[in-house]
C-alpha cells in the first residue's frame, strides 16, 4: 500500500531532460550540461531519482532516495554521487515548492526549486558560514522527456 504521504510526489515519477546552467564552477560562463533524470517508485513508500550529466567540462551520476520519516512528520533524502559523496537532506514537498537542505559541519547546502507538471526550475546554493550568506551552485532544470 502507498505511503499516503509520499504519494503527493507521486508527480516527479517520470523520464526528464536536465540542464545545469549558470554554475560557478563551470567557464566560460554560460556553458550548459545536458543531462537525464529518471524518478521511479522504489517499492511503496519511496522514490528514486538517478541523474546522469555529461560534457566536456563535466560529466557527473548521481543519485537521490526520497523518502519519509512517519514518526517524525517529515520527508528526507538521501544523496550520493560519483565522487563517493554521501549526504542527508531535510526535504519538503507541498507540489509547487522543492526543498533540500542541510546543515552539516563541513557546510550548509539547500536546494530550491518550483515545480509544474512538466518543469522543474531549481537551484543549489551553498554556505560556508553556517547559512548567514549563501552562494549559488548552479540552477538545475527538469523537463519533462
Amino acid at each position: 500500500m502507498r505511503n499516503t504521504e509520499m504519494a503527493k510526489l507521486g508527480g516527479l515519477v517520470g523520464d526528464w531532460a536536465t540542464t545545469i546552467s549558470d554554475a560557478f564552477f563551470l567557464e566560460p560562463p554560460g556553458t550548459e550540461v545536458p543531462g537525464t533524470t529518471r524518478i521511479e517508485w522504489l517499492g511503496e513508500s519511496l522514490l528514486v531519482a538517478r541523474s546522469e550529466f555529461g560534457g566536456r567540462q563535466a560529466r557527473s551520476e548521481m543519485v537521490l532516495v526520497l523518502g519519509r520519516s512517519d514518526a517524525n512528520d517529515r520527508f528526507v533524502a538521501l544523496y550520493q554521487d560519483d565522487r563517493g559523496v554521501c549526504r542527508e537532506f531535510a526535504m519538503t514537498f507541498d507540489g509547487e515548492h522543492w526543498t533540500m537542505t542541510r546543515e552539516d559541519p563541513d557546510f550548509h547546502q539547500r536546494f530550491i526549486a518550483n515545480v509544474g507538471k512538466d518543469r522543474i526550475l531549481g537551484r543549489w546554493e551553498a554556505s560556508e558560514d553556517a547559512g548567514k550568506s549563501w552562494r549559488k551552485d548552479f540552477d538545475l532544470t527538469y523537463e519533462r522527456a
